[in-house]
């Protein structure tokens, strides 16, 4: 019993290798490919494009996944706290020094509906003080959270080194045009996102750089144009078709494949897990908010230029 025991527990730890072998492989096809495609665009267009990888899982991953991001030429890795709820905030801040040393890092406050968790404003303060952090994606989904990033960034010593992104779904128009002020001893310091890095434009693409132009141009206005007001409360809309929202993100993938579909750069709504599909009533949804909001798809653009990149 003892021998069956030890070769039952044997197989399953090469097993568990074996994954984590092919798991590493995969990520580093994926990740050539998308550096390979970025470096033939740079070649024919003379532009920079900034190179950034994910890096999860615990500490030992993370260090490795950077490694590799850091050998196939990436810029930084953004790193995902996605389930490592289990972990001390200071185990965590050990893990992001540990991968900063690797590479740059874009620190990452994830939603709770996604396996992220809440994090202490002390804990956005030492993130802070991590030299070689250069970036913040703050998309926990809720004003105060945000605030806590936001103002730790602000405060900071290295405040001029650190960029703020927002991935906030639910607010990013406003995030992007908004300033953000606190006044410490009589002094103020300010800081602004100054990106969005937003799932849901996967899609509709052309017409959210357009938006994002808009919002660069109207942040510090004395006073913002009500279209904008107006824009934010619409894109908002539109995600919570996209990502799915009313059923717990379940549909968010299948949602954007749709639309993709509707384009014509997808044949099918299939993802990776044949189980994922969109939710009940979805569809109808994406198809309110076509009717509704006209002016933010970019239909016609891919229309006129599908056949050249199908072509490439």
């Amino acid at each position: 019993l003892e021998a069956g025991a030890d070769g039952i527990a044997a197989a399953v730890h090469t097993t568990q290798f074996e994954i984590r072998d092919a798991k590493h492989n995969l990520l580093e096809k994926v990740l050539k490919v998308a550096k390979e495609e970025a470096s033939k665009f740079e070649e024919k267009t003379g532009e920079t494009i900034v190179m950034v990888a994910g890096a999860c899982g615990p500490k030992e991953q993370a260090v490795q996944e950077a490694k590799l991001a850091k050998r196939l030429g990436y810029d930084a890795v953004l790193l995902s706290p996605g389930g490592l709820n289990h972990l001390s905030e200071d185990e965590m801040v050990e893990r992001t020094k540990a991968v900063a040393a690797v590479m740059p890092v874009i620190a990452f406050y994830l939603q709770t509906a996604v396996g992220g968790r809440v994090f202490s404003y002390n804990y956005w303060e030492r993130i802070c003080d991590i030299d070689n952090v250069v970036a913040i994606k703050a998309a926990p989904f809720n004003r105060y959270y945000s605030l806590d990033v936001v103002r730790a960034a602000a405060l900071s010593k290295r405040a001029d080194e650190i960029t703020l992104y927002t991935g906030n779904d639910d607010n990013i128009v406003l995030d992007l045009i908004s300033s953000y002020k606190f006044t410490v001893n009589g002094k103020t310091y300010e800081k602004s996102f100054i990106g969005g890095l937003l799932g849901h434009w996967s899609v509709w693409t052309k017409k959210a750089v357009e938006l994002f132009e808009k919002c660069k141009a109207v942040r510090g206005m004395d006073s913002i144009p009500y279209e904008m007001m107006t824009l934010a409360n619409e894109v908002t809309d539109t995600n919570a078709v996209f990502f799915d929202t009313a059923n717990g993100f379940k549909g968010c993938i299948a949602g954007l494949h749709e639309v993709l579909r509707r384009q014509g750069i997808f044949k099918g709504t299939w993802c990776l897990n044949p189980d994922e599909t969109m939710s009940e009533g979805q569809l109808e949804e994406i198809d309110r908010i076509y009717k509704a909001y006209p002016h933010l798809n970019d239909d016609e653009f891919v229309k006129e230029n599908l056949h050249k990149w199908l072509a490439d």
